[in-house]
C-alpha cells in the first residue's frame, strides 16, 4: 500500500534495466480518484458553459473537447508530470473544462519534482489567473473574488503535493539512515571480529613462541650432540618435557577460552602476565641454560600501569627468545629503568654468536609485532645490531603520574 515512487527511493536497485516502476494497488486507487476528480470539474464546467447561451457554440465544442482530452491525460501524471503540468498551462487557459485535470497535473508535480519546477510552471499558471478572468469572466462571481478563489486554490494544490512531497522525503531519509547505521554497525562489528582474531593470534604467538622454541633449542641440541655428558641430556630433556607441557596447557586453555565464548575483554585479561612476573621469566631462562643478566632498576614494579607491565614483558620474552634462537650461549643483558612521568624503558642487548646458531624454525614477524604492540600503548620500539655486530631490542612505553 506505499507509491510506487516511495518503493523504487527505499530499493532503486529493484528494477536493474531502469524501467519506471509499476504502479501499486495505492496507486491505482489514488489515480483513479485523481481521474474521478478531473471528471466532475469537467461535468460541472461543460454544464455551466453550455448553459451561457452568449458563447459561441465552436468555441464551446472546442473547450469541452480539450476538458475530455485533458480528463484522459490524467492517466500520464506519474510517467510525465512535468510535461503534462506545461502542457495543461495553456490548455486550462483556453478550456475552462480542463481546470480540474489541470489541478491534478499542479499537484503531480510538487509531488514528484523538486521546488524549481513548481515554481516555474506554477508561477506562470498563477500570473494567468487575472487574465483568464478579465477575458472570460465568471457571472456568478466579481472579477476580484474570481481571481482570489482560484490563487487560493492553486496555492493550496501546489502545497498539498509539497507537503507530500516532504513527507516521503523524510521517509526516505529516515530509511537511509537506518540503513547507513545497519552498515557502520556491521563494518564494526567486522572490525571486531577482526581485531579480536589479531588479539588471539598476538597471545597465541607470545604465550606459545617462547616455549616452543625453548623446545626446539634443547630438541636440536640433542640432535647435533648425541654424545654430551649424561647429566647435560638429562637436564634438556627435563627443559623438554616441562616446556611441552607448559606449551599444551597454554593453548588448552587458549581453546578453552574461544570454545567458552567469554567476551573480548575478558578473553584478552585472562592470566596476562605483568612486569612483577619478569624476573619469574629471567629464572626460567637461566633454568634451561642461559646466560641472562637483570638490572632491575624500577623501585616499585607493582606501580606501573597493568598495560604497560604486561607490554614490557611481552617484550622482554620475545627479545630473549630471539636471543636463544639466533646466539645461542652468549649472555644476554636486560636492563629496566623508568618511573611516573619518564617512561619506561626495557634494554635488551646481546653480543655476537660465538658459533653458528642452529637454525630454528619461525615466523620471523615477532619485532614486527612488538613494534604494533609499543605503537598501541603509545610507545616506540627500535631493534638493530650493535657496534660489536651484536643485537639490541630497545623499548621506551609510556607511565603517567598516577597522583
Amino acid at each position: 500500500m506505499l507509491p510506487s515512487a516511495l518503493l523504487h527511493g527505499l530499493d532503486p536497485d529493484s528494477d536493474p534495466y531502469g524501467r519506471p516502476p509499476r504502479r501499486t494497488a495505492r496507486d491505482w486507487v489514488v489515480d483513479t480518484c485523481c481521474f474521478l476528480l478531473a471528471v466532475f470539474v469537467f461535468l460541472a464546467a461543460a454544464a455551466v458553459l453550455l448553459r451561457q447561451h452568449h458563447a459561441p457554440r465552436s468555441l464551446a465544442v472546442v473547450d469541452v473537447l480539450l476538458g475530455a482530452l485533458s480528463c484522459g491525460t490524467v492517466w500520464l501524471r506519474r510517467r510525465w508530470p512535468v510535461g503534462l503540468a506545461a502542457a495543461m498551462v495553456p490548455v486550462g487557459f483556453v478550456s475552462s473544462t480542463a481546470g480540474g485535470a489541470g489541478m491534478v497535473a499542479l499537484f503531480t508535480l510538487a509531488v514528484h519534482r523538486p521546488f524549481r519546477y513548481v515554481a516555474w510552471i506554477g508561477g506562470v499558471d498563477l500570473a494567468l489567473v487575472p487574465l483568464y478572468y478579465w477575458l472570460r469572466p465568471d457571472p456568478d462571481l466579481p472579477f476580484a473574488g474570481s481571481v482570489v478563489f482560484a490563487v487560493l486554490l492553486a496555492v493550496s494544490v501546489i502545497g498539498w503535493g509539497m507537503f507530500v512531497r516532504f513527507k516521503r522525503l523524510l521517509m526516505l531519509s529516515l530509511r537511509e539512515r537506518a540503513r547507513r547505521a545497519e552498515t557502520e554497525a556491521r563494518l564494526r562489528a567486522e572490525q571486531a571480529q577482526r581485531l579480536a582474531r589479531e588479539a588471539i593470534a598476538r597471545e597465541m604467538h607470545d604465550v606459545l613462541a617462547h616455549r616452543l622454541t625453548l623446545l626446539s633449542v634443547h630438541a636440536g641440541a640433542l640432535e647435533f650432540r648425541p654424545d654430551a655428558p649424561r647429566e647435560e641430556i638429562a637436564r634438556a630433556a627435563g627443559v623438554i618435557r616441562e616446556s611441552a607441557h607448559e606449551a599444551l596447557e597454554d593453548l588448552r586453555e587458549i581453546i578453552g577460552v574461544l570454545r567458552a565464548g567469554e567476551s573480548d575483554d575478558a578473553a584478552g585479561e585472562r592470566r596476562q602476565p605483568t612486569l612483577a612476573a619478569l624476573d619469574a621469566l629471567v629464572t626460567e631462562c637461566r633454568g634451561a641454560g642461559m646466560k641472562v643478566s637483570l638490572d632491575h632498576r624500577v623501585a616499585d614494579p607493582a606501580a606501573v600501569p597493568a598495560s604497560v607491565g604486561r607490554t614490557a614483558y611481552r617484550i622482554a620474552q620475545e627479545a630473549l627468545t630471539n636471543a636463544r634462537k639466533h646466539a645461542p650461549g652468549a649472555e644476554v643483558t636486560l636492563l629496566l629503568t623508568g618511573s611516573p612521568g619518564d617512561g619506561l624503558t626495557l634494554t635488551v642487548t646481546n653480543p655476537p654468536p660465538s658459533h653458528e646458531p642452529t637454525p630454528v624454525p619461525g615466523s620471523g614477524q615477532g619485532l614486527i609485532g612488538l613494534t604494533e604492540r609499543a605503537a598501541l600503548t603509545g610507545g616506540r620500539l627500535e631493534h638493530g645490531t650493535t657496534a660489536d655486530a651484536g643485537f639490541e631490542v630497545r623499548a621506551w612505553l609510556p607511565w603517567a603520574h598516577t597522583g
